[in-house]
């Protein structure tokens, strides 16, 4: 798809950006236009705007400012000057500039791990398909990524198959049996502190193992054998900690420390700590693949690992019991799908909230100049967040397990229903919380969740999200399997109205029932241009997740940046409660902030955690073929396979 011609300027503060330009601009007058007065750039890479472009024009004006400095001094008063300010801001500019995506025509595959995303590109270079790929990274990830990356958890795959088919599989984890609608509440009716996330009554039927199964078989190449078998490897011999991984490991201790097997998994047998270079072995894991690779769905569902998941159960007075693991299915759902300009949205249905919410988002926006507004600008910052609001009090409403409740999916993602919820937005003022409630009338994840992106060169792309719900889930590990078992009950609505450990906030939709699935984020997404992959997208962050898929597909189409900026530039995420804005720090200028306080914004707040917000390794197929980013914010890897 070609894109217009634009002015490459970053969105900055005036002495990071402007003025390290302007100074370029200086240099660039001084020494070229005594030489050439009527510049030639026909022998130069560059699209000539159209004269009458609103880019073109604030180019013009910057020239014109140009033309004026030069004229106006003597470069020999000033050289001296312009070069120490040179010297001095650019390397500031430079270094705030994302990495380069990584292109490969054969294939790519960005996850949060460079061991993991090397052996689904090692898939591809053998002759699989993305759906190969992706299930031989997600295997990988249990091992390589344990704090997300997971056999004992759950997760949704959105699938767009060469022939144009379109799917989605949830494996999203369930409720035992034996749960109950005020299983973490006192006798007083108070949701009891850490009960759905620190303990064995925190843990969901896991739905990993099932799901990519399930998808292998459906719609992949290569044997079961093949693709998890590189799993068992790095498992088996071990593989070396990054820096990120090994200080983890060593913040975990404390987490780790009361539950016995996972102590000694993640504790060096001497006790001290963990370092970047430092091999990390997993033979209990190792065994628990192998079980999975001679027995397929029983190696985990039925005989040892299933009776030591139940064993470790009720040493724990957990609920999950051999029958819950032997009754466990995912499911094959239609995808949501919607428009957003002239591109196709294909996103995650529920019981994920995250396909609704991001069509209605989009819908939303769709009649605001986004483009026009610009990159982080207060007009533009303002309308997402006031389409947030507006989501996110739909979500706690209406969105729940389709298998228990009725979603109202059509009617939340309908064109003429976003015109509805967005015609009181006032472009002037921000609106209150307390004043936007759930739109239809009666009866009209700590953020370490993870997510790869595949595309092949056949035409077939995966988007994989994956997850245990906080960071190395209820922390304990199933003795003798090496599974890190998931918190996922946590995502139910414990009592209505109630935030969960996200600040989230749910109704009877999402309230507790046997076998139900629990309410996610989770929004593994592919958007089409033309009926084919052009974006591969999605991101883990608990809450943040839904807007921050949204913020790179924006920055894509509205704000036509290449897939770099798109996952590089920072982020905002609003979710209608608690009433705030949280953005990466730099994320909003001075004047954008003091704007949107001035239109009634309140509580802006710098991310207070982590390295920012989302991890949204993305796959997209640009002007000059295929290309895949893994986020800058955290350690993963986009590795391209050869054309074959």
């Amino acid at each position: 798809m070609s894109k217009p011609w634009r002015c490459k300027a970053k969105r900055r503060s005036f002495l990071s950006s402007a003025l390290p330009g302007f100074v370029w601009m200086v240099l660039a007058s001084i020494f070229l236009a005594p030489q050439s007065p009527a510049a030639d750039n026909s022998d130069m890479n560059i699209k000539t705007p159209d004269p009458h472009s609103r880019v073109a024009q604030a180019c013009a004006r910057a020239t014109n400012v140009r033309s004026r400095a030069v004229h106006d001094w003597s470069y020999k008063a000033v050289l001296p000057a312009i070069l120490f300010l040179a010297a001095l801001l650019v390397p500031q500019t430079a270094a705030a500039v994302s990495r380069e995506a990584v292109p490969g025509d054969g294939g790519i595959v960005a996850s949060r791990s460079r061991p993991a995303s090397q052996v689904g590109a090692e898939i591809l270079k053998r002759g699989g398909n993305a759906v190969d790929a992706a299930v031989a990274t997600g295997f990988a990830l249990a091992v390589t990524y344990p704090s997300a990356g997971n056999l004992g958890g759950g997760g949704f795959m959105v699938i767009r198959l060469a022939d144009g088919t379109l799917t989605t599989n949830d494996h999203r984890e369930r409720a035992p049996a034996g749960a109950t609608r005020d299983m973490y509440l006192d006798e007083g009716g108070e949701v009891v502190a850490g009960l759905s996330t620190k303990t064995h009554l925190a843990v969901g039927v896991p739905g990993t193992v099932d799901g990519l199964i399930d998808v292998l078989e459906r719609h992949g190449t290569m044997s079961l054998r093949e693709v998890i078998t590189p799993a068992i490897r790095l498992a088996d011999r071990g593989f070396e900690l990054d820096f990120d991984l090994a200080r983890a490991f060593n913040r975990r201790q404390p987490d780790f420390a009361p539950h016995p097997a996972s102590a000694a998994l993640f504790s060096k047998p001497d006790g001290s700590p963990w370092q970047a270079g430092d091999v990390f072995r997993q033979r209990d894991l190792a065994a628990t693949l192998k079980r999975i690779r001679r027995h397929g769905r029983d190696g985990f569902y039925a005989g040892k690992t299933a009776e030591l998941i139940a064993e470790e159960m009720r040493r724990g007075n957990g609920l999950i019991t051999l029958a819950d693991l032997a009754d466990y299915d995912s499911v094959w759902r239609e995808p949501v799908r919607g428009s957003y300009r002239e591109f196709e949205i294909v996103s995650m249905p529920p019981p994920s909230s995250g396909g609704v919410l991001l069509v209605a988002m989009l819908n939303m926006l769709e009649s605001q100049d986004i483009s026009g507004q610009g990159f982080a600008s207060a007009d533009a910052v303002h309308a997402m967040i006031e389409a947030e609001r507006r989501a996110y009090a739909d979500r706690a409403e209406y969105l729940g397990d389709p298998d228990f409740v009725d979603v109202p999916v059509a009617r939340l993602t309908s064109k003429a229903y976003a015109r509805e919820r967005f015609a009181d937005f006032d472009p002037t003022k921000a609106s209150r919380s307390t004043d936007i409630g759930p739109g239809l009338r009666p009866p009209e994840e700590s953020p370490d969740t993870t997510h790869a992106s595949v595309i092949d060169s056949m035409g077939n792309a995966v988007s994989y999200t994956t997850t245990l719900n906080l960071s190395y889930g209820s922390k304990i590990v199933a003795a003798g399997t090496g599974v890190l078992l998931n918190n996922e009950m946590d995502d139910f609505s414990s009592k209505p109205d109630t935030p969960n450990f996200y600040g989230l906030i749910g109704r009877a939709a999402n309230a507790i029932e046997p076998g139900k699935r629990m309410l996610s984020s989770m929004t593994p997404t592919i958007v089409l241009k033309d009926g084919e992959p052009f974006l591969v997208t999605g991101s883990p962050g608990g809450s943040t997740i839904i807007t921050t898929t949204m913020q790179v597909i924006i920055n894509v189409i509205d704000h036509g940046m290449d897939l770099s900026d798109a996952v590089g530039q920072p982020r905002f995420h609003h979710q209608w409660l608690p009433d705030r804005v949280i953005y990466e720090r730099f994320g909003l200028s001075a004047d954008t902030l003091a704007e949107l306080a001035r239109r009634g914004h309140e509580n802006l707040i710098v991310m207070p955690f982590g390295r920012g917000i989302g991890d949204a390794n993305s796959v997209m197929v640009s002007e000059t073929g295929i290309v895949g980013m893994a986020d800058p914010r955290n350690e993963g890897a986009a590795i391209a396979a050869p054309m074959r």
